[in-house]
């Protein structure tokens, strides 16, 4: 069996169900592949739609003014003011983000999906996607299974692939020097959380907050990551870690523990004095998860001759976040409105996709390798030194800048005074500077981002000597 199409969506979560919408919009005959069926529309793995369901105004308003999309209940589940993270010892916190969401994630998939329909896409399922079809060193479709497992290639001028972290279409690709086929463990998060109807007792927005999602950073509750409290309607909340793998190792040893993933979850919901009970949430058998979540920079290129990718397979959630949801918005629309008007001008070469990698860098991905380098420098210090970094290092607009990835203009003379008690906040700080002056360097040189493919050999390399260095210089130091 063979069909043809102008474009394949291989993937049927936030990021391919936006592409397959804007590319129909946009007048292409597209396809969208999920390998669930319609109930259970975007799942990511066994487990549900594991996610921190979590996104910011800013991104939901940009699918609306790009495909004229609006949101309401039920995908909205609760609107919260903005993202506090808080210091270990609690004492200190800076907002992360502003104003945003949280989502009822399975209600949010099943609406993208209609909206691709209502669009013009039409929407496979239970279609498991195996592989790209390679001719001449370009992606010319892909083959799989189909839902009475027959074995299926489907052809088209644009594959976009949105199959998350493990995608075997980006895996499978021709060896080349765009596309990167794996991603190194050590920029990748273990993660997981629950979705719990609690009973709270007392009151103490440090542990939650029904206004604000809280962010904790704790190197003993979670090695190399962060815990997280996110408010749901109804008196539910989203709450999960993530952990670095190394992290994890180092502090198990120095602690003389064996805590996993699971067993530190655990943990955490009982370090929340406010949690007096608690019961998983049972609706759409979501309550519970695990997953793998990258931590890096997006792909230096997102596209290969007849290949596009977004979302997770190009690892695209915020590197000090781990938030996905945003950049997967944005990306999806964008790679879904470059590949129709690629497909209109009968074009999928490689110099024509290009525009994607621009577009994308303009809007969101130029500030992503900074905040890399930012939280390579986090992962190396212990709590001591998070305490009073958050204390003395910098100031809430500093911080507020750097989570935006915007690089401020560090305020040392006064800060440098107040730091001369001891040998390790002198060194955190000395490499505090150190790290501003990276995420200075790579802003610059993303905000330079190559015109065409003939200038990316060159301006890559820049980026990897840099993401290099910075690698050696920090390492992860929890304890």
């Amino acid at each position: 069996m063979e069909e043809k199409y102008d474009i394949i969506v291989a993937g049927g979560g936030i990021s391919g169900s936006l592409a397959a919408a804007a590319a129909a919009k946009g007048g292409a005959k597209v396809v969208l592949l999920d390998r669930n069926d319609y109930s259970q529309a975007g799942k990511k793995t066994n487990w549900g739609w594991v996610c921190g369901d979590a996104v910011a105004k800013t991104h939901t308003d940009f699918i609306t003014e790009r495909i004229g999309m609006t949101f309401s209940e039920p995908e909205i589940d609760l609107k919260v003011d903005g993202v506090y993270a808080l210091s270990p010892d609690l004492e200190h916190k800076f907002i992360f983000d502003g104003e945003g969401y949280t989502l009822n994630r399975p209600k949010l998939a099943k609406k993208l999906v209609d909206y691709a329909k209502k669009e013009g896409a039409e929407y496979v399922t239970k279609f498991e996607v195996e592989g790209p079809i390679i001719e001449d060193n370009k992606v010319v479709g892909i083959f799989g299974r189909d839902e009475k497992h027959n074995q299926v290639k489907i052809r088209a001028h644009i594959v976009i692939d949105t199959l998350g972290i493990a995608s075997m279409l980006r895996r499978k690709l021709p060896v080349n020097d765009y596309v990167g086929k794996e991603v190194s463990i050590d920029d990748i998060e273990s993660t997981g959380r629950y979705i719990m109807n609690v009973e709270l007792q007392g009151d103490d927005p440090r542990y939650y907050d029904p206004k604000n999602a809280l962010i904790h950073l704790n190197q003993q509750l979670a090695p190399g990551g962060y815990g997280w409290v996110f408010p749901k309607r109804d008196g539910r909340l989203n709450i999960g870690l993530g952990v670095e793998k190394k992290s994890l190792e180092i502090r198990n040893e120095k602690m003389n523990r064996k805590d996993t993933l699971h067993m530190l979850i655990d943990d955490y919901v009982k370090w929340n004095p406010l949690i007096k009970s608690w019961s998983l949430d049972p609706e759409d058998g979501n309550g519970k998860g695990y997953w793998s979540v990258t931590v890096r920079r997006q792909q230096d290129s997102l596209v290969f001759p007849g290949y596009m990718g977004a979302g997770d397979s190009m690892a695209m959630p915020n590197p000090i976040s781990a938030g996905g949801i945003g950049p997967a918005m944005v990306a999806g629309i964008l790679a879904g409105e470059v590949a129709a008007e690629a497909t209109a001008n009968k074009d999928p070469s490689l110099e024509s996709l290009w525009d994607y990698n621009i577009r994308y860098n303009e809007l969101y991905g130029n500030k992503t390798a900074g905040l890399e380098v930012f939280r390579i420098y986090l992962q190396s210090l212990n709590n001591d030194l998070i305490n009073y970094g958050m204390a003395h290092f910098i100031t809430e607009e500093e911080a507020v800048e750097i989570s935006y990835g915007r690089v401020p203009e560090l305020t040392l003379a006064g800060t440098f005074s107040k730091i001369l008690s001891g040998i390790a906040n002198i060194n955190a700080f000395k490499n505090l500077i150190y790290t501003v002056s990276e995420m200075k360097k790579l802003t610059a040189h993303y905000n330079n981002y190559p015109k065409s493919p003939r200038e990316f050999h060159a301006w890559k390399a820049v980026v990897d000597k840099e993401m290099k260095d910075v690698k050696e210089k920090f390492k992860p130091n929890p304890i």
